[in-house]
């Protein structure tokens, strides 16, 4: 039974879509609060998410947002009383794979959600991350550069999937503090620079092109070499 997760703060909204879904067999948790909301969606335990787009404490593009950045790739179903073209634009490129403004019925939603769940069935699943000579093993949670294993700690495997996935990007320090430790950037921790530093000596050994970049004013970045 598909377990489903909707954060939605109107409790009308709330209840239509809870009995809407269990009628179709799915098991609904129902959360009012966008920041609850978060460490729900972020725990592992859902195999999708309705997300309102207006939360109290924390709205839904932060929140898929953070998703993503965190590789919290389940689907996500966001819903808004925003009817904008640049509103539905702005959900999808924050994350979400498919937006429904209200009203709405509620067998459309049960419909649409269905539809996504069958997607990600038929999705092929990434087994490993490539740049350059560094590799990433997501199954075994391993990485090798030249051939040579590097032993990695968990932050710092969770650190270089994310930089990999978005290799060739810039990542901003706040990208980075959202995606690796889930909660809002703190300027003042130097967290960031103590695994970053850790991770680059151990990725960037003596004799190999730099692969991770300090990009000034910018954050980092993760890039093979030109």
């Amino acid at each position: 039974m598909p377990k489903i997760l909707a954060i939605e703060d109107d409790a009308t909204t709330g209840r239509e879509i809870v009995a809407e879904l269990e009628q179709h067999g799915f098991e609904v948790e129902w959360v009012a609060d966008g920041s609850d909301g978060l460490a729900r969606a972020v725990s592992g335990d859902f195999d999708a998410v309705i997300l309102d787009r207006m939360l109290p404490r924390m709205d839904g593009l932060a929140i898929v947002t953070v998703m993503r950045g965190a590789e919290v790739d389940i689907p996500v179903l966001m819903i808004s009383a925003l009817s904008d073209v640049d509103e539905r634009i702005r959900g999808l490129r924050a994350g979400g794979d498919d937006y429904m403004t209200k009203p709405f019925a509620s067998e459309e939603l049960a419909a649409r959600l269905e539809v996504l769940l069958r997607r990600r069935e038929a999705a092929p699943r990434q087994m490993s991350l490539a740049v350059a000579d560094l590799d990433l093993d997501l199954i075994t949670r391993t990485a090798h550069r030249g051939g040579q294993e590097i032993r990695l700690m968990p932050t710092e495997y969770k650190l270089l999937e994310f930089m990999m996935r978005n290799s060739g990007q810039i990542l901003t320090r706040t990208m980075i503090f959202e995606a690796i430790w889930g909660y809002h950037f703190d300027p003042g921790t130097n967290l960031i620079d103590v695994h970053l530093g850790r991770l680059r000596r151990k990725i960037d050994r003596p004799g190999l092109a730099p692969l991770i970049h300090t990009i000034r004013g910018s954050g980092y970045a993760l890039n093979a070499p030109a």
